[in-house]
């Protein structure tokens, strides 16, 4: 067993868990997700916490067992809160621009890097006085 294993996953408000042999589905308020898991290991339910266990005394499962269950515990925090990612950009002359479904940057190559911006994804262009920051946000907590 292992000790990232052990941890429960505290459940949100407005979030419902769905434990099936082999997988769990997640939905929440920015969509709904589901999880394979390793065999060998299962999810209990028990009011407003999940928990991993391993099904069968195996030591070998101890790596699957703390996968699991941080692989279900960013899922939750996916259909509640989302992810984001920030990129920094700093140097004289890098820059970008959001045209349209593309982000095209100034990287310092001699032709601009396009971006194209895949479906249930925001970008947010924001420009601060010393660097650009530049926000890629999901909608839906998707990977």
């Amino acid at each position: 067993m292992s000790r990232i294993g052990k941890k429960p996953i505290a459940i949100p408000k407005g979030v419902k868990i769905d434990v099936k042999p082999g997988s769990v589905e997640i939905q929440g308020p920015k969509g709904k997700l589901q999880q394979p898991l390793p065999p060998g290991i299962g999810f209990n339910l028990e009011g407003d916490q999940l928990t991993a266990s391993t099904l069968r005394a195996d030591p070998l499962l101890g790596k699957f067992h703390g996968l699991a269950r941080s692989l279900v515990a960013n899922a939750v925090r996916g259909v509640t809160e989302g992810f984001k990612k920030e990129l920094d950009i700093v140097g004289v002359g890098y820059r970008a621009e959001l045209k349209g479904k593309q982000v095209h940057f100034a990287l310092g190559y001699s032709h601009p890097v396009v971006f194209d911006v895949p479906t249930g994804i925001d970008v947010t262009v924001d420009c601060g006085l010393t660097a650009n920051w530049y926000i890629l946000e999901t909608l839906e907590g998707a990977n």
